[in-house]
C-alpha cells in the first residue's frame, strides 16, 4: 500500500533542513561551499518526505550523504541534525533494527576518521560520542515506542470490533433459541390440544345426531377441559414475549404425564401407561423433555394413526431415561414423510439433542407407529 507523505514528514523535513542550514551558518566558510552545503541540507530534508513510504532507502541515502557531504570537506554540521529525523521515522515505520545499525556504522565512522584527522581522544569519544549515541537511540526507542502504541491502540480497536460482532452473533443465536424454543412449546401445546378438540368435536356431532346428551355433553366437556389447559400453557409460553417482569408459570413436567394420557383416554383412545423406576427426582428439563415427547406421540397418534390401543413405556435406569409410545394403527405409507407439517417429529428431535439423547421415530415390526427415545440423566440440570 502506498504511503503518502504527511504532514509530520514534512515538518521534519523542514525542521531538518533548518538544523542542518544553522549549522552551515555558524561554521561559515566560503560562499561556494555554503551553497553546495545549503543543497546537501534540502537534500537531507527532502529524504524525509519518502522515508514513510521506503524507510530504509530514505536511511541508506541520508547516510551516503552525509559520507559525501564529509568527503567534500564541507562545514562541519555532525550527525544528529541530518540524521535524527530519518531515523525515527524509520524506526516508527518498523525499521528499528536497519536505523541502529546505520546510526551504528556512521558513529563508529566518525570517530574513527576524526581520531584519524588528530582530534584529542577525550573529545572525540569521552564527549561528542557519546551526546550522539544518546541522541540517536532517544530517536530510534521513540520511534519504536510510536509504533508500538500504534499497533497497541489498532489491537485493541480489532478486538473492541470483535468482541462486539461476537456479542451480535451470541444475541442472534440466543435469540433463534428462543424462538424456536416457543414455536416448539407453541406446537406442542396447541397441536395436542387442536387433536382432542377435533376428535371430541366428532364424538360431539355424532352423539348429537343420534340423540345421545350424556355422551354429547362428555364430548363438550373434554373439550373445554382441554382448552383451558391450552390457554394456560400458551399463557405461559406467549408471557417471555413480553417486556414486563414477574412470575411464569412452569412448563408441564413428568408428574403431569398422567393427567395429559387421561385426556386421552377421555377422548376415547384407550392408552396403557407403564412406569418403571426411580421417576419422583427427574431433573426438571428432562420432565419437560419427557413429556413434550409423549404429548407429541399421542398428538399424532390422535390425528393419523386410527389407532384402537396405545402403549406408553418409561424406564428409567442409572444412566437415562427411556420412553417408548406404540400404536396399532396403520403406520406411515412406504416412502411418506413421518410428520407431514414438518415441526412435530423435527422438535421433539431437536429437544432430545439439547439433552444429548437419541429418537428414533418408524413403523413398528408388528405394524402401527413407534416413538422410542433415550433421554440421558447424568449431568442433566434441573
Amino acid at each position: 500500500m502506498r504511503c503518502r507523505p504527511t504532514r509530520t514528514d514534512a515538518l521534519l523535513g523542514v525542521a531538518t533542513f533548518c538544523l542542518v542550514a544553522a549549522a552551515v551558518i555558524t561554521d561559515g566558510g566560503p560562499p561556494g561551499r555554503a551553497v553546495l552545503a545549503y543543497g546537501f541540507a534540502v537534500g537531507f530534508g527532502g529524504l524525509l518526505l519518502c522515508s514513510r513510504q521506503w524507510p530504509v532507502p530514505a536511511l541508506l541515502a541520508t547516510a551516503a550523504g552525509i559520507v559525501g557531504y564529509y568527503w567534500l570537506d564541507l562545514p562541519a554540521i555532525g550527525l544528529a541534525a541530518p540524521t535524527a529525523a530519518v531515523l525515527y521515522t524509520a524506526a516508527e515505520r518498523g525499521r528499528a533494527v536497519p536505523a541502529t545499525l546505520v546510526g551504528g556504522g556512521l558513529l563508529a565512522l566518525s570517530v574513527a576518521m576524526r581520531l584519524a584527522e588528530g582530534d584529542a581522544v577525550s573529545i572525540v569519544v569521552g564527549f561528542d560520542l557519546g551526546s550522539e549515541a544518546a541522541l540517536m537511540l532517544a530517536v530510534i526507542a521513540l520511534g519504536d515506542a510510536v509504533r508500538s502504541r500504534r499497533s497497541l491502540r489498532a489491537e485493541m480497536a480489532r478486538q473492541a470490533v470483535a468482541a462486539v460482532e461476537d456479542r451480535r452473533r451470541e444475541t442472534a443465536r440466543q435469540v433463534e433459541a428462543e424462538r424456536l424454543r416457543i414455536a416448539r412449546e407453541v406446537h406442542d401445546t396447541l397441536g395436542h390440544t387442536m387433536s382432542v378438540i377435533t376428535l371430541q368435536s366428532a364424538v360431539a356431532q355424532e352423539a348429537l345426531a343420534d340423540n345421545a346428551q350424556d355422551q354429547a355433553r362428555t364430548a363438550l366437556a373434554a373439550i373445554s377441559s382441554a382448552g383451558g389447559s391450552a390457554m394456560g400453557e400458551l399463557r405461559a409460553t406467549l408471557h417471555t414475549l413480553r417486556r414486563d417482569s414477574g412470575t411464569r408459570e412452569p412448563a408441564p413436567g413428568f408428574d403431569q404425564l398422567h393427567t395429559l394420557v387421561d385426556g386421552v383416554r377421555r377422548s376415547g383412545l384407550p392408552v396403557e401407561l407403564t412406569v418403571t423406576g426411580r421417576v419422583d427426582a427427574l431433573p426438571a428439563v428432562v420432565g419437560t423433555t419427557a413429556y413434550r415427547i409423549v404429548q407429541e406421540a399421542l398428538t399424532n397418534t390422535l390425528r393419523h394413526a386410527h389407532a384402537s390401543q396405545v402403549h406408553v413405556t418409561v424406564r428409567a435406569t442409572g444412566p437415562g431415561l427411556s420412553l417408548e409410545v406404540v400404536d396399532d394403527g396403520h403406520g406411515a405409507p412406504p416412502g411418506a414423510p413421518l410428520d407431514g407439517n414438518g415441526h412435530g417429529l423435527r422438535g421433539m428431535t431437536e429437544r432430545v439433542c439439547l439433552l444429548g439423547g437419541t429418537v428414533e421415530a418408524g413403523n413398528g415390526e408388528r405394524g402401527g407407529f413407534r416413538v422410542h427415545a433415550r433421554l440421558p440423566l447424568a449431568g442433566s440440570g434441573a
